[in-house]
């Protein structure tokens, strides 16, 4: 079979390669970093308490093993799509292929609406002394908007991200900044951060490690627009490692600084933790941090509903969910009908979910995800062991990956059983 013959069906547009490697690596981090550090390092603060850095730290590891997995297989098969083209190319299966790229739009649909909510919150939070929005006004406003940048354009999209992109990272850059000198205490204060031999120490590790595991969903998002990205089989799988190395950096850093400078069960009482944070070592206005905390956190959702609506796209396209979802509109260039349905979805979670139960959601879906993906790279690398494209792992890395992911969805699951 010619697997890029088989990934579209004929039709007289199509998506148009503008994004660049500083625009998919930007792309990257403000789905990374919006849906991470400024929604949920309160929650995952109240979950681990000054463990909550070693979540991170188990967390990274984590997703930075399967990362891996999705750079090679980006190269391998560099369309949209990506996680379901995947699995059928390993387990070669089409029912398989669909389930999985389903799962993958849940999990952006999901996602988005934790982050709707989170914006809800510093939204409230810088508007507080003249008024309180009601949540349901907020996310039903936030997301039409949202979804109105989405139809637009992939340029024009990614241009938008990007600034809110770099807008988030020079946010994080200033609370480092004015709370470096918790930083100072780490030579006594080191041992609250690390987790001791007992089972009941490491428990609260991996309790937030699900909740910190959220925080590095984004890298996955990006093969999702491999058919709009340039020179695809050496930018995509660069960026891919870029990002999930420099939004670990940055998490331990910011998460260090907080448990440090503050008990744990303080930070996560705030709805904005980023701009609790730098009123707590500045006394000063909150606001600039909030702001930027809005921007950041809607970067996330936009960038949610980009890959969601190319993920129906790309499954539309090679016959698996109906044609209609395929169709790009002739003038913007985007999946019109995919965008659509995307937005209608996004709005409905937002109304009826809440943040942490969201979130730890999300990361279920795409632990289960990851677990197939990881499967299907080491499969498919027993039949063709050489990839024509850059990267070429041993094939012990995808199988402990599998097995990484697999387990911690087992505990998940287990956990549920048991409550």
């Amino acid at each position: 079979m010619n697997t890029r013959d088989s990934i579209h069906m004929p039709q007289s547009t199509r998506l148009k390669r503008v994004i660049s490697l500083p625009m998919l690596v930007l792309y990257g981090l403000g789905t990374t970093i919006g849906a991470g550090i400024y929604a949920l390092v309160g929650e995952l603060a109240g979950v681990s308490g000054y463990l909550a850095p070693a979540a991170f730290l188990v967390a990274s590891i984590l997703a930075g093993i399967t990362a891996l997995s999705f750079a090679e297989l980006s190269s391998r098969y560099p369309w949209a799509a990506g996680a379901a083209l995947y699995t059928r190319e390993g387990l070669g299966s089409e029912r398989f292929s669909t389930l999985v790229g389903l799962l993958v739009v849940s999990a952006g649909l999901v996602s988005s609406a934790a982050l709707v909510n989170a914006f809800a919150g510093y939204l409230n939070h810088l508007i507080a002394p003249w008024v309180e929005l009601d949540r349901m006004t907020i996310v039903l406003l936030a997301t039409l908007f949202l979804g109105l940048f989405a139809l637009w354009g992939i340029l024009q999209s990614i241009l938008i991200t990007t600034a809110m992109t770099l807008l988030g990272i020079a946010g994080l850059i200033i609370i480092i900044y004015v709370g470096h000198g918790a930083l100072a205490d780490l030579s006594t204060e080191w041992p609250k951060l690390i987790p001791s031999a007992d089972f009941t120490s490491w428990g609260f590790v991996f309790a937030g490690t699900l909740l910190a595991f959220y925080a590095f969903i984004g890298f996955e998002d990006m093969v999702d627009v491999a058919e709009e990205v340039k020179d695809v089989k050496r930018n995509l799988p660069l960026a891919i490692l870029i990002t999930l190395g420099f939004t670990t950096v940055l998490y331990m850093l910011i998460m260090t600084i907080a448990v440090l400078s503050m008990p744990p069960e303080v930070f996560a009482q705030s709805s904005a933790p980023m701009a609790f944070l730098y009123q707590y070592h500045t006394g000063e206005d909150a606001k600039l941090i909030s702001i930027i905390g809005l921007f950041a956190i809607i970067d996330g959702v936009l960038i949610q509903m980009i890959m969601a609506s190319r993920v129906l796209y790309g499954l539309s396209s090679r016959g698996q969910l109906p044609a209609l979802l395929s169709r790009v509109h002739p003038k913007t260039q985007t999946p019109l009908y995919a965008t659509g349905l995307t937005i209608c979805s996004v709005l409905i979670l937002s109304l009826v979910g809440r943040l942490g139960s969201l979130a730890e959601l999300t990361s279920i879906i795409m632990l289960i995800v990851f677990s197939l993906v990881n499967l299907s790279l080491w499969r498919i690398k027993q039949r063709v062991p050489n990839n024509e494209g850059h990267i070429n792992l041993p094939p012990w890395i995808s199988l402990t990956a599998f097995m990484l992911s697999s387990t911690f969805v087992t505990l998940e699951i287990s956990k549920l059983f048991l409550k």
